[in-house]
């Protein structure tokens, strides 16, 4: 079977190593969450939270494969930097609440350091060069500014001569 053009720049999402991870982490929490009473109500909430943290570890990686571009994958990074924090210190949430299996929870934090250190090195494997200026000057590349000119302004386009 021969590979198509835009198949050669598509990684599936799925075969990468932190994707696996996040899936394992969801796993994970959903059991603990399967623990958590139907009956309480503060927990109940967390228990959504949890699960939406987790989510968003495999979500927002599939994101930032489709998406491809700089500013998009890493505005998806930061999504999964704030959810896996905030996953990291729901054992507090938990154990304020009067969880009584909380101690499982360090599963789940022992498995986020092992998802933080794919993270590093997915990030950095990110193209600088594959861009669009970020006007909002959060998650442009090193060296780009919001005020910066666009190269691509200097590109002719004349709409007319496409047909």
């Amino acid at each position: 079977m021969e590979e198509d053009e835009d198949d050669v720049n598509f990684r599936d999402p799925e075969k990468l190593d932190i994707f696996k991870k996040g899936q394992e982490i969801f796993e994970v929490v959903h059991q603990i969450c399967e623990l958590i009473p139907e009956e309480d109500e503060h927990l109940q909430f967390i228990k959504g939270q949890m699960l939406g943290d987790a989510a968003m570890l495999t979500v927002k990686i599939a994101g930032a494969e489709g998406g491809n571009l700089y500013d998009i994958r890493m505005e998806c990074a930061a999504i999964i930097r704030k959810a896996a924090r905030d996953l990291m210190v729901t054992n507090h949430s938990l154990e304020m609440f009067g969880f009584k299996e909380v101690e499982y929870f360090d599963i789940v934090r022992d498995l986020i350091e092992e998802y933080r250190l794919l993270f590093i090195d997915w990030v950095a494997g990110f193209d600088k060069w594959n861009y669009y200026i970020d006007r909002w000057g959060l998650f442009n590349p090193p060296g780009v500014g919001p005020f910066d000119k666009d190269p691509d302004d200097d590109i002719p386009f004349n709409p007319n001569n496409l047909f």
